[in-house]
C-alpha cells in the first residue's frame, strides 16, 4: 500500500509559529524541534511521507537548506526513514535517542493528575479482595459493572440533585474508554462531532481514531459562547457534541447554572446527543459542586450520555469509569462493546465502591485543599518569573490556561522539551493547529517541582525570545 503524502501547506498549518528568534539557535533545530513534536504527540502519522525539500521551503518561505538540514536532524534521530530512490517516510526510533545528562527529563507537565492518597487506596484494595470471595464463582465477565459499584455511583448523582438507578450505569474502564464507546456506538468514519475550542486532548484523539471531524466552537475569556454554539449545531447537524461544563480541561472554567438551563434547551430543541464529561466535578476548588447538566434537561433525557471517573478524584492509576445515560441508550452500547473489551477488573470495582462509599468524605476535601494551595504557588511563581504570561480566569480543575504575548506554544514547549520539561503545546488542545497562543500548566505537582518547573520554562521562554521580556515590535499578531 502507498504510504499517504502529506500536503505542505497542511502541514505548514499543523507547525503553526515554529519559528524562534535568530538567537535561540539555528532555523533548522526549530524547524526540526516543531517537526518532532508533531510525530510524538501523534498528529503526522508514522508511515507517512514529509513532503518534499522544494515543496516545504515554499509553504515555509524557508531555504531548501533549512528543511535539507531539518530533514536530517530527524533521520539521525530516528524520525524518518529513508529509502533509495523514495521519500522520507515518518518513523518512531526503535531504540530510546541519547539525551545529553543536562537535557534529562526533569518534570513532566504534560499530565493533571495527582498522586494516590496511598493509605486510601491500599485499604481499598485490601477491602475489596475480602470481598473477592462472593464473585470467584461467577466467570468475571460483565458488560455493566458489579453492583455495589454502579450503586455507589448513583447514589452520588442523587445527591447531586440527579435521581439515577444502578441500571443507567455502565462502568468503564476510564474515561477516555467511555469516550471511545460511544463514539464507535453512535458515529461513522465523517460524521461531524462538536466540540469546544480548546478541549480535552484525549477526546479530540478519540474522535480522530474513530474518523469522525471534530467541529470546534471556540469558548471565550468569559466561557460559552452559547449562541454560537447554538448556530454550529443548527448549520453543521453534528451527529454528536462532547462538552467539559464542570472545570473545564484544559480551562478550569465552570458553566453558570442559566447557561446549563440554556444548553439544556438548545440539546432538546437540536435533538443532539451530547456527551457531558463530568471527570473533573470532584474538584470544584472554590464552589460547592453543582447539579449535574442532566438535571437541567425538562425533556428529551436520552439524549445526554454523562461520563465520570476516578482519576483525577482519587488516583488515575484505578482505571474506573463509568456512563450514566438511560437504560436504552447504555443497551446499544452494550451490545458494540464486546467488540472492544469484555468489561472491568472486579478488583478494581471493589476497590473504587470503598472509596466512593467509606472514603470520598475524608479524601476529597484533603485533595481540594491541595489543589488550592498548589494553584496559588503556580500563580505566585508565573507573577514572579513570567509576568507578561496571562493566566485566563478558569481557577477550576487541576491546571492553568495562559495566554502567551506571541503565537510560539510549540516553539516554547520544544524549547522547554530540551530543558527537560515535558510540556504539550497549545495546539494539542484545539482543531487545526491553532491556538499557538497557549499553553495549559497543571498545578498538580509537588511544590517543588512546581517551582523548578516555572524557572525552566522561564529559560526555555528567553531561548525562545531571545530576552527575559520580548520586544513588543516583535510580537507577530
Amino acid at each position: 500500500m502507498a504510504a499517504r503524502a502529506l500536503d505542505p501547506d497542511l502541514l505548514a498549518r499543523e507547525l503553526g509559529n515554529w519559528r524562534t528568534s535568530s538567537r535561540s539557535g539555528p532555523s533548522y533545530q526549530a524547524l526540526g524541534d516543531g517537526l518532532r513534536m508533531l510525530i510524538v504527540d501523534g498528529r503526522l502519522p508514522v508511515g507517512s511521507r514529509l513532503p518534499s525539500e522544494r515543496a516545504l521551503a515554499d509553504a515555509l518561505r524557508v531555504s531548501r537548506t533549512t528543511i535539507t538540514a531539518a530533514y536530517t536532524d530527524l533521520r539521525d534521530t530516528g524520525y524518518l526513514h529513508a529509502r533509495r530512490g523514495a521519500r522520507a517516510t515518518i518513523a518512531l526510533p526503535h531504540t530510546p535517542v541519547a539525551i545529553p545528562a543536562e537535557s534529562a527529563p526533569t518534570v513532566n507537565l504534560a499530565v493533571a493528575a495527582l498522586a494516590a492518597p496511598a493509605s486510601a487506596v491500599q485499604e481499598a484494595f485490601t477491602a475489596a479482595t475480602q470481598q473477592a470471595a462472593g464473585y470467584l464463582q461467577q466467570t468475571g465477565h460483565d458488560l455493566r459493572g458489579v453492583l455495589a459499584l454502579r450503586s455507589a455511583i448513583a447514589e452520588r448523582y442523587c445527591a447531586r440533585g440527579l435521581l439515577t438507578d444502578p441500571e443507567q450505569i455502565m462502568v468503564t474502564n476510564g474515561a477516555q474508554h467511555a469516550i471511545a464507546l460511544i463514539l464507535t456506538t453512535y458515529t461513522q468514519p465523517g460524521d461531524r462531532v462538536l466540540v469546544e475550542q480548546p478541549t480535552y486532548h484525549g477526546a479530540l484523539t478519540a474522535i480522530s481514531t474513530a474518523g469522525a471531524r471534530p467541529v470546534p466552537v471556540a469558548l471565550s475569556r468569559d466561557g460559552w459562547e452559547l449562541d454560537a454554539l447554538h448556530a454550529a449545531v443548527r448549520q453543521l447537524a453534528p451527529t454528536l457534541a462532547y462538552l467539559v461544563p464542570d472545570n473545564h480541561n484544559p480551562t478550569g472554567m465552570s458553566m453558570s447554572a442559566a447557561d446549563r438551563k440554556r444548553l439544556a434547551d438548545i440539546i432538546s430543541e437540536t435533538r443532539t446527543r451530547t456527551v457531558v464529561d463530568e471527570t473533573m466535578t470532584d474538584v470544584w476548588l472554590d464552589e460547592p459542586t453543582p447539579p449535574p447538566l442532566a438535571a437541567s434537561m425538562r425533556s428529551r433525557t436520552d439524549l445526554i450520555i454523562t461520563i465520570g471517573s476516578l482519576s483525577k478524584s482519587f488516583w488515575a492509576g484505578l482505571r474506573i469509569g463509568w456512563i450514566r445515560a438511560e437504560p436504552s441508550t447504555l443497551a446499544t452500547i452494550r451490545a458494540i462493546r464486546p467488540a472492544i473489551d469484555l468489561g472491568t477488573s472486579v478488583i478494581e470495582q471493589l476497590a473504587a465502591a470503598y472509596l466512593l462509599t467509606e472514603r470520598a468524605e475524608d479524601v476529597l476535601p484533603e485533595r481540594r485543599e491541595i489543589l488550592r494551595g498548589r494553584r496559588d504557588l503556580l500563580l505566585n511563581l508565573l507573577d514572579e518569573h513570567l509576568p507578561e504570561w496571562q493566566p485566563l480566569p478558569g481557577g477550576g480543575g487541576m491546571s492553568l490556561w495562559v495566554r502567551l504575548p506571541a503565537p510560539v506554544s510549540s516553539a516554547l514547549c520544544a524549547s522547554a522539551s530540551r530543558l527537560g520539561v515535558e510540556l504539550p503545546p497549545g495546539p494539542r488542545f484545539g482543531v487545526d493547529g491553532t491556538l499557538e497562543r497557549f499553553v495549559r500548566i497543571p498545578f498538580t505537582l509537588p511544590e517543588d517541582q512546581l517551582t523548578e518547573a516555572v524557572s525552566l520554562l522561564s529559560r526555555a521562554w528567553r531561548s525562545v525570545t531571545g530576552s527575559a521580556t520580548p520586544d513588543p515590535s516583535a510580537v507577530v499578531v
